[in-house]
């Protein structure tokens, strides 16, 4: 098991690295993570939802991404309540307060998924959620320690020395634990390392002495981290650094919203060498010279709309469709492009009806049921085909739907407006099917031959090979492997 000293300490990375540098070697790997709390989550073949990351770590492992992956996930809906989902399916929605007093009860649902995967495969890495250290929270605990002393795994800290502090956060660690806890602990690697090693050397005793844990790696900065994608919104700033292409011919921006979801659309885009994709912060404005405005998803439509417009967003949103511009919307900003969003069921406000950016003519009604399914569809315009996935409250109808993208399963999905310039549709992943990376030059005007557009499956398994070059080179990975056998005979 691998958790860390804090959040975004790169367990995730870690973890899908070390998944495709054991599955090359020709062990059978999968991933595994208790409880996870995102809103970029994936789309399963046996019809639920896990975190993205464990979607990657399963890709990374050549495996298909499976609920067993991910047992409980929390998407939060707002600064106190989250949605509950077990083995994939939405559950309802809690509090944060209420959250701590049930998931307890849970430990039974991650015991019997992670069996099941064990029984399936050789090596399991699990990764934890947070830090093990926030002992306020050990009571019921199902995510770091609680998970580890219950199936006596060998847990292995990270600690991110580029945000400073890591000697003491790594000891500190251990020094905050309870005796029983501690036993689970058997090593460390240090992440995000710039620098001469040499220099670092001390550093390392220091913690072997207070702590008495195996030093098992020293990673470097991962300078090509930009190729993977983001786990949480806020490493999205990271991976945009950087990353413009002055040759680039097509423009994306896309505003982000505090309840951002599914922003992994962005990933086949972004790794395009003729597109730029502006990544435009609240208080920022969003560049006149663009060519698509993008809105994504969201865990909270009317919210982000709201604050859509808090920022003035609607406004340039407008002025940049009233000058010929495109404008797309992908599920919940696919919403905020009708006419109204009406929610008489209160499942995200108490207001019954809130005004769209009117782009579209369509409304949205909120209902409190919930679409999750991979599809296998044909795009209308080209009839092509297009696979990607649904995972959305809500339905839409109206007038623009007359227009719509894709035919799927005998049903139609999308709309788009009579001048041809805004789009709207519920399927997620569009951007992994190559003609419909054509298809957004064609509606900018702009020409493109295919064969300049890169399949983003091949890049992104060639990224996972080549982060695990890189742990290769920076972990004893063996000795991994060796600890988790002595793990297995005892």
């Amino acid at each position: 098991m691998f958790q860390g000293t804090g959040s975004s300490v790169g367990k995730s990375i870690i973890v899908a690295g070390l998944c495709r540098l054991f599955r090359r070697n020709g062990i059978s790997v999968a991933p595994f993570k208790p409880q996870n709390m995102s809103n970029n989550a994936a789309a399963t073949l046996d019809g639920g939802e896990i975190g993205r990351a464990q979607a990657l770590q399963a890709i990374a492992s050549r495996l298909e991404p499976s609920i067993l992956h991910n047992p409980i996930l929390l998407k939060p809906q707002s600064e106190r309540g989250s949605q509950l989902i077990i083995n994939g399916k939405f559950e309802r929605s809690v509090s944060g307060f209420e959250y701590q007093k049930i998931k307890g009860s849970l430990m039974p649902h991650v015991e019997k998924a992670f069996m099941n995967l064990s029984a399936k495969h050789d090596l399991i890495l699990v990764e934890g959620a947070g830090s093990p250290a926030e002992i306020n929270l050990r009571d019921g605990d199902i995510a770091n320690m609680g998970f580890a002393t219950k199936l006596s795994i060998p847990t292995i800290i990270i600690g991110d020395i580029d945000r400073g502090g890591v000697i003491a956060s790594l000891v500190g660690t251990k020094a905050v634990l309870d005796s029983e806890d501690n036993k689970s602990l058997i090593g460390f690697i240090i992440n995000r390392f710039r620098g001469d090693p040499k220099l670092f050397k001390n550093g390392i005793l220091e913690i072997e002495k207070r702590t008495q844990w195996k030093f098992l790696g020293l990673v470097p900065y991962y300078e090509n981290i930009h190729k993977l994608p983001a786990e949480d919104s806020h490493d999205l700033e990271k991976i945009f650094i950087n990353n413009k292409k002055s040759d680039a011919t097509l423009t994306i921006s896309v505003p982000i919203l505090s309840k951002i979801s599914n922003f992994d659309d962005l990933d086949p885009l972004r790794n395009q060498k003729n597109i730029n994709i502006n990544y435009v912060r609240p208080g920022d404005n969003i560049p006149q010279k663009t060519d698509i405005i993008l809105l994504l998803g969201s865990k909270s439509t009317i919210s982000d709309l709201r604050e859509l417009r808090e920022n003035n967003w609607d406004r340039e949103i407008r002025m940049h469709h009233d000058n010929n511009g495109v404008v797309i919307g992908l599920c919940g900003g696919y919403q905020m492009l009708g006419k109204f969003i009406n929610d008489n069921e209160k499942i995200e406000s108490s207001v019954r009806a809130t005004r769209g950016l009117e782009l579209l003519d369509v409304e949205t009604e909120m209902i409190n049921s919930k679409i999750v399914t991979k599809i296998n569809g044909t795009h209308i315009e080209s009839n092509k085909k297009m696979v990607g996935y649904e995972i959305h409250i809500g339905r839409t109808h109206g007038k623009d739907c007359e227009r719509p993208l894709f035919l799927i399963d005998n049903k139609y999905d999308g709309a788009q407006s009579a001048n041809g310039r805004v789009f709207g549709t519920y399927v997620h992943g569009i951007f992994h099917n190559r003609h419909l990376i054509e298809w957004l030059f064609s509606i900018t005007n702009k020409s493109i031959d295919s064969s300049e557009i890169d399949d983003y499956e091949t890049i992104l398994d060639q990224a996972l090979n080549d982060l695990a070059d890189h742990l290769e080179k920076h972990i004893s990975w063996k000795s991994i492997l060796d600890l988790s056998k002595n793990y297995t005979k005892q």
